[in-house]
């Protein structure tokens, strides 16, 4: 198994070619992006975790590599993900449990360095 840091690395790049050459479609995409996790009622950060409880419990990990970090980078604790890594799980069922563990190991590497 890769380290989630060379996944990041990996995903970056497969994302990075796919919104080179995506035109249209993908720069809206990334204006929804932008505009959906500005500040507002609720802030980025919990916006993040958020975010990634939806991809743990939908199950796709570059998800929970592209918004792991995010948390990092937001300043979310360890105490903070294993909350939010709760919420997921409950409504994620069992299959959450396990991706919820690899978002833990993930942000475990990347709070690390």
């Amino acid at each position: 198994m890769a380290s989630y840091l060379e996944l990041e690395k990996h995903y970056q790049a497969q994302s990075k070619a796919l919104h080179k050459d995506g035109g249209e479609p993908l720069a809206a995409f990334r204006s929804v992006v932008k505009a959906a996790s500005a500040d507002g009622a609720l802030s980025h950060k919990e916006k993040e975790l958020i975010a990634l409880s939806i991809s743990v419990a939908i199950r796709c990990e570059g998800c929970i590599v592209f918004h792991t970090r995010a948390c990092v980078r937001l300043g979310v604790t360890r105490a903070e993900l294993l909350e939010m890594l709760g919420v997921a799980v409950e409504m994620g069922g069992g299959p959450s449990a396990i991706y919820g563990a690899q978002a833990l190991a993930c942000y475990d590497e990347m709070a690390a360095g």
